[in-house]
């Protein structure tokens, strides 16, 4: 693999520093300190399958970056939501079709998470139909990541560590203060070392597509109406203060020290892993072809992308059925049914109703983050 060193100054990100003021209490108003334990002990009980093996786990505390202060960037607690944001007089921002949103559907329940709260927030707690839940969103590596929000079979609450790990959110536990890792969804230190997260779908769309898909959601309405770690807070939401970084070659805040140099380290991939294969499909590539039919370590996949951006990876078997997908306009089209491209649900036909599994566990993300994690990655089409 072709690798380098990839030296960044600070300047992409350090003026973002000046919205992260305050200090670290916690949601019942107490203060505690740094989380930094040295961890060690694996909890065991994990739920889902980890890429945390290629990993040696603890991570030991000197490849931990502190990027802020605990709570500094304060993860909301205590979400509001509603159609839009009209009628809140606290809410000084126009949610706009065009802005990119987290969308998660559970059991019917569908909600979005825009990405103007979440580059400031980058941790929502959450609850559907008692179900806890966390959503979560690194701006330095653009990876959104959806979970049960359970530790040990019990809900808590997740917050903003203030550290990073391989320019990664480093998320911290209510329960027990262990560290994990976001795009792992794997706790890297701490009690907890080596259990994980249960993974649930979610996607990267803009408010426009994702309500079209989705006409009952409900759209996350920002602080001060939604309460967060640290209580009543609020930021500037019409700004995206990580602008200037995503434009850039810029890694991190400045301590990647090697980069896969295949791809620009902001080219915008979605990654499926299986069979112990891993392979990145390109925003570009796949507008090129319009719809991607493939198979990754024995699974048949299919990859397409909307005229917004949106890309999704899905299972392509019907009934038990392997089938090819093709492009129906916005849509896509296979065994006799129109299937929504966000939604991967059969529109008509003889499936209608049917919901595609998804072949990603994580959304797109950037491409030096997923090499990151995923560092015998393919590319495809190369």
């Amino acid at each position: 693999m072709d690798r380098r060193r990839f030296l960044v100054a600070l300047g992409g990100v350090s003026a973002l520093s000046g919205c992260l003021e305050g200090g670290p209490p916690t949601a019942d108003g107490n203060t505690r300190g740094d989380t930094d334990d040295a961890g060690g002990s694996t909890a065991g009980g994990t739920t889902t399958p980890s890429r945390a093996s290629a990993f040696d786990l603890p991570i030991p505390k000197d490849e931990l970056r502190r990027g802020a202060p605990k709570d500094a960037i304060p993860a909301i607690t205590a979400p509001v939501f509603s159609d839009d944001w009209t009628g809140f007089d606290e809410v000084n921002v126009t949610l706009e079709d065009s802005f990119e949103v987290v969308g998660v559907e559970i059991d019917g329940i569908a909600r979005a998470y825009p990405l103007a709260i979440l580059n400031w927030h980058e941790i929502v707690n959450d609850t559907f139909d008692g179900r806890p839940v966390v959503v979560t969103y690194c701006p330095l590596c653009g990876s959104a990541v959806t979970a049960d929000r359970l530790v040990q079979g019990e809900p808590t609450y997740f917050g903003v560590s203030g550290f990073l790990w391989m320019s990664d959110l480093v998320m911290y536990d209510d329960r027990t203060e262990s560290l994990w890792s976001q795009v792992l969804a794997t706790a890297i230190r701490g009690e907890l070392t080596g259990d994980t997260l249960s993974l649930i779908p979610s996607t990267i769309s803009t408010w426009g597509e994702w309500k079209a898909s989705h006409p009952e959601t409900e759209v996350l309405v920002p602080p001060p109406v939604s309460g967060t770690i640290k209580g009543r807070q609020t930021r500037r939401y019409g700004v995206n203060p990580y602008r200037g970084y995503q434009q850039s070659g810029a890694i991190g805040i400045g301590f990647n020290e090697e980069v896969d140099e295949r791809l620009h380290p902001k080219t915008s991939v979605i990654g499926i892993t299986s069979g112990g294969v891993a392979r990145a499909y390109t925003l570009s590539t796949v507008n090129d072809e319009g719809v991607v039919n493939d198979e990754v370590g024995g699974l048949p996949v299919v990859v397409a992308s909307s005229k917004d951006g949106t890309l999704v990876a899905y299972v392509r078997r019907v009934d038990g059925e392997v089938v090819e997908f093709e492009r129906d306009g916005g849509d896509l089209e296979a065994a006799g049914s129109k299937w929504d491209l966000v939604t991967g649900r059969a529109l008509d036909g003889p499936h209608e109703g049917t919901t595609l599994t998804r072949a990603n566990d994580r959304s797109p993300m950037f491409w030096f983050a997923w090499a990151d994690f995923n560092p015998e990655t393919e590319i495809y089409g190369r």
